[in-house]
């Protein structure tokens, strides 16, 4: 009860920080009070027994609302747990409350929210990093131990870099998607936000696996990620992405002190070698045709008929009704998604760019194959800079599209990546190093994440 107490405490003391859209307090104190009472009696506890967690505004929670920090699901609330948050709670986590987010989880700076930006704890002037962004500051900050966020194209590793903090991806279908509010279906995977790499171990094992919910989730037996941790770490064949390093968008001290780094990782016993890409270029187009034709189609049922905000506006009929409604429910950015979208897969456009897309992803597809049969892990930056002062790039959606070029790659073939806080650039400010493995290959991915965080 003492945690709760304590992280409740910071949670006031920091509100400035916009991290969280609603604290379940009074819940989360009668919560650790039985779990208090189950352990005095010498019941077995849990995996996660009293840890306390923060959850992304996406995530349904039984009885609790659920927005996406949207105007238009504004007191919506969820009648199911999400597969993810109900193996949480079985394992007698503690949900402290929903954390800040972009609209719809679209956007790199959590400037997207309905609620306003959450700031970055490091420097209150500076953005967080998108879409979870709340969902990093919480933990950044000490407000709860572990977080979830969700992750299309770099919405948990980008924001774990600007807030110096782990932040893992999946492999897509290794943890249930039911219960999160869709964005790109096919791109989609909740992450996990934490300060070392053992508990980022412990929350993957506990909300991984099958789910009778979820079609698309993996039905692979759960490796214990928490055992394998404490094995030595193996020996294993690692590439860097040459064009990724040398890339002219990437901050000049960043690309030097990451080749540095990576050029010191033979003492540690592994092999170090290059790997060719020559697909870098293509990636957030590819990315952005794809996602916003998912957002088009899985934002369409949000029309105020059934549930959440519906216009006040007296219109002929139901088509203006709609156009009311979705109009004054979504933010700028998600209708700027919904539109290119809706463009894309248009009929004289389809073959044009979503076509296209859709080759572009199965040759990444093919070549991520390739390369790793040549190395076990890929490193490259994650972002290619530092987390820049809110406001400063918000009437630049192209620069904004920019800054996840590093971290759509995985969402586009599927496979896990994490960003570790290596590193502190000279302007104070913190910045990661992401690693890239196989699908489901988690395990040698948080093996060298927790040799290279211990260094």
């Amino acid at each position: 009860m003492e945690a709760v107490e304590f992280f409740l405490q910071r949670i006031q003391e920091q509100q400035r920080l916009n991290a969280f859209t609603q604290v379940f307090a009074d819940e989360a104190l009668q919560k650790a009070k039985a779990l208090d009472d189950r352990r005095s009696a010498g019941q077995l506890a849990g995996k996660l027994h009293g840890v306390v967690v923060g959850i992304k505004d996406v995530l349904c929670y039984k009885d609790h609302t659920v927005t996406a920090a949207s105007h238009i699901l504004q007191g919506f609330t969820a009648t199911y747990n999400a597969t993810a948050i109900q193996k949480l709670l079985d394992e007698e986590a503690i949900i402290i409350g929903n954390c800040n987010c972009d609209e719809f989880a679209m956007g790199s700076s959590n400037e997207n929210s309905f609620y306003g930006p959450a700031l970055n704890a490091i420097d209150e002037q500076r953005v967080p990093g998108g879409s979870s962004g709340g969902s990093a500051v919480a933990v950044q900050a000490g407000m709860c131990m572990v977080s979830l966020g969700s992750d299309t194209g770099g919405s948990v590793r980008q924001p774990a870099d600007f807030c110096g903090i782990v932040g893992l991806k999946p492999s897509y279908g290794a943890i249930s998607r039911h219960g999160l509010i869709a964005y790109g279906s096919s791109f989609d995977q909740i992450g996990i936000f934490a300060k070392n790499i053992p508990d980022t171990a412990l929350v993957l094992q506990v909300i991984s696996g099958a789910d009778e919910f979820d079609s698309t989730v993996s039905e692979r037996a759960v490796p214990n990620y928490s055992a394998a941790l404490q094995a030595p770490p193996r020996t294993l064949r690692i590439g860097y992405l040459r064009e990724a390093i040398d890339h002219p968008g990437l901050d000049t001290e960043m690309a030097s002190q990451l080749q540095d780094y990576i050029n010191k990782l033979p003492g540690l016993g592994h092999t170090v070698q290059p790997v060719s890409f020559g697909l870098l270029d293509y990636i957030v187009p590819t990315y952005y045709v794809l996602t916003t034709a998912e957002a088009s189609s899985n934002l369409s049922r949000y029309d105020g008929v059934r549930y959440g905000y519906r216009s006040s506006v007296a219109v002929p009929d139901i088509a203006d009704f709609y156009k009311e409604t979705r109009s004054e429910g979504f933010g700028k950015e998600v209708k700027r998604r919904i539109l290119l979208g809706s463009f894309v897969l248009s009929a004289g456009y389809f073959d044009a760019y979503f076509t296209q897309a859709q080759k572009v992803r199965k040759k990444l597809l093919t070549r991520t194959n390739e390369i790793f049969e040549q190395v076990d892990v890929l490193l490259l930056p994650t972002v290619p800079y530092t987390a820049f002062k809110i406001g400063e790039k918000i009437d630049d959606p192209i620069s904004m599209y920019l800054a996840d070029i590093y971290t759509v790659y995985a969402n586009l073939v599927g496979i896990p990546a994490i960003s570790l806080p290596l590193f502190r650039h000279s302007n104070g400010l913190p910045y990661g190093l992401q690693a890239m493995t196989n699908q489901f290959s988690e395990l040698s991915l948080l093996g060298l994440s927790n040799q290279l965080m211990a260094q």
